[in-house]
C-alpha cells in the first residue's frame, strides 16, 4: 500500500523558519522524482519544488528560490522541504507528490492529504 505521510505544518511568524517532512512506503522510493506543492487560499496547486530520484536534479519555482531547500533520503524514504525566511503569501497546504515518468509521460502519481503551513504575526 503506498503511502506519502507530511509533517511539520505549524503557525509561524513572518521571516521564520519549518522543516517539512514527507515519510513514504510502499514504492521504490529511488525511482521516483519528489515534488512539493502549495496551494494558497482560493488558489491552484503550484509545485514549488522538485528532486529527481537518482540523478539528483533539482528544481524550484521563483517564489521560493533561495529560501526553500528540497532534499531526500532515499535510505529512508524521506523528502523533506526547509523553509526558510517565510511569508505570508507562503500560508496554504503543503502537499508531497511521488512521480515515476516514463520519457515525457507520467507514468505514476502518488499523492500525500497535505499539511497547513501559515505565516502570521
Amino acid at each position: 500500500q503506498v503511502q506519502l505521510v507530511e509533517s511539520g505544518g505549524d503557525l509561524v511568524q513572518p521571516g521564520g523558519s519549518l522543516r517539512l517532512s514527507c515519510q513514504t512506503s510502499g514504492f521504490t522510493f529511488s525511482w521516483f522524482t519528489m515534488n512539493w506543492y502549495h496551494q494558497a487560499p482560493g488558489k491552484g496547486r503550484e509545485k514549488v519544488a522538485g528532486i529527481a530520484g537518482t540523478h539528483r536534479i533539482i528544481h524550484y519555482a521563483d517564489s521560493v528560490r533561495g529560501r526553500f531547500t528540497i532534499s531526500r533520503d532515499n535510505d529512508k524514504g524521506i523528502v523533506y522541504l526547509q523553509m526558510n525566511n517565510l511569508e505570508p503569501e507562503d500560508t496554504g497546504v503543503y502537499t508531497c507528490n511521488a512521480r515515476r515518468l516514463h520519457g515525457s509521460t507520467v507514468d505514476l502519481d502518488y499523492w500525500g492529504q497535505g499539511t497547513q503551513v501559515t505565516v502570521s504575526s
